[in-house]
């Protein structure tokens, strides 16, 4: 809930959404209807009650029905998977998304995701793939494990030549739980593996996941992978498509080892050994124990399903405050596979630490939750 004073949820709903509102209107050229829409919004996640849709909107039913209940009741009293779905939905439709106008499908958030990917950073981290090309495969494998693990901090993993150890020791020291062995048992080289990749942030961090799914294709630890990625802006930098294609164009137009793997990757789409698909559910304020039966097929059916991110760590596991030591694998019994969560700690939720690493951590006094400096690999076989 976001309710509770001084919380991760209740920074999120007081200060991240109203500085996001403002961000987005500054970044287009709106006109008036989006900047009172926008202006609108904000009064209400601030001042105001949860409104619902209009009736006009294609979703208002499925908004009405899972929302019932928290309408007419500050944003902070509703569930925080919940309240940040509905936030980025109702942003949206302030900002015509999803009208019939001329802003419909026009993704408030691209700014932000391509000048991140235009970034010297990108730049710097496409330059160490040379590097990194020389180094024997277990420890390539290690680092573009961790590449795509850290994300916007893929330097971490990148940073790798012949010779060098495979990961530095910031990225080891900083992982609070570590599957990678077992998720590299459940992909020999050589089988005929189906991987589902669930992507999380487009630009700078999408880029390492599909570096890894290069791998994954190139050593044959998998000889089809499935990325799965949001049907529409979702979380500010959450890839879609569109972001896919804006993520392999620039790796094709980049020199040395970083154009090859984007060649092969458009390759690999062309052929269908690399698929990007789409559902409803990745934009839905649910768990994925609640998850429909054509998607839970697809899963059933994977090798491996590998998720990105923490709002997937979240839905994988349950968004609630449960004790850091309950089993993961407890927690995902219900998935229908082989299931693999690789997240940055950005959020309060948490399982499967032992008791050990969860005193030193608390020990540490540091907001190793929420801060981003601490990641995990969980596997579940």
């Amino acid at each position: 809930m976001g309710d509770e004073p001084g919380s991760f949820a209740r920074g999120v709903l007081a200060h991240r959404h109203p500085a996001l509102i403002q961000q987005v209107r500054a970044a287009f050229p709106y006109g008036r209807r989006q900047h009172e829409a926008l202006d609108a919004l904000l009064d209400e996640i601030t001042h105001g009650v949860v409104e619902p849709l209009g009736p006009e909107d294609g979703d208002h039913a499925y908004w009405a029905d899972s929302g019932r209940g928290y309408f007419g009741r500050s944003w902070y009293d509703a569930p925080f998977l919940w309240a940040e779905s509905y936030f980025y939905r109702r942003l949206l439709g302030a900002v015509g998304y999803f009208g019939t106008g001329p802003w419909r499908g026009v993704d408030p958030f691209a700014p932000f995701k391509r000048a991140e990917l235009r970034g010297d950073a990108v730049e710097e981290e496409l330059r160490a793939l040379d590097a990194l090309a020389d180094a024997p495969v277990e420890e390539r494998a290690t680092a573009l494990l961790h590449a795509s693990l850290w994300g916007n901090r893929a330097d971490l993993g990148f940073r790798v030549s012949a010779g060098e150890p495979a990961v530095g020791d910031a990225a080891v020291s900083a992982l609070v739980s570590d599957d990678s062995a077992l998720l590299w048992q459940l992909l020999p080289a050589g089988a005929s593996s189906t991987v589902a990749v669930v992507a999380d942030n487009a630009g700078r961090e999408l880029i390492p996941d599909l570096i890894l799914v290069d791998h994954l294709l190139e050593h044959r630890h998998a000889e089809r992978v499935v990325l799965h990625v949001k049907p529409y802006p979702y979380y500010v930098s959450d890839a879609m498509t569109a972001d896919v294609v804006d993520c392999l164009r620039r790796l094709i137009e980049a020199p040395g080892e970083a154009g090859r793997i984007g060649g092969r990757l458009w390759k690999a789409m062309a052929a269908g050994s690399l698929e990007v698909r789409t559902h409803p559910f990745f934009c839905a304020p649910l768990p994925y124990e609640e998850m429909p039966e054509d998607l839970r097929g697809e899963f059933a059916n994977a090798t491996l399903t590998l998720l990105k991110g923490d709002l997937n760590y979240r839905r994988l596991v349950g968004d609630r405050l449960w004790s850091a030591t309950a089993s993961f694998a407890t927690r995902t019994a219900y998935f229908p596979g082989a299931v693999a969560a690789l997240r940055t700690l950005k959020s309060d939720v948490i399982v499967g630490l032992d008791q050990g690493a969860l005193d030193a951590l608390e020990r540490s006094g540091a907001a190793w939750r929420t801060s981003g400096t601490h990641a995990l690999i969980q596997v579940r076989g």
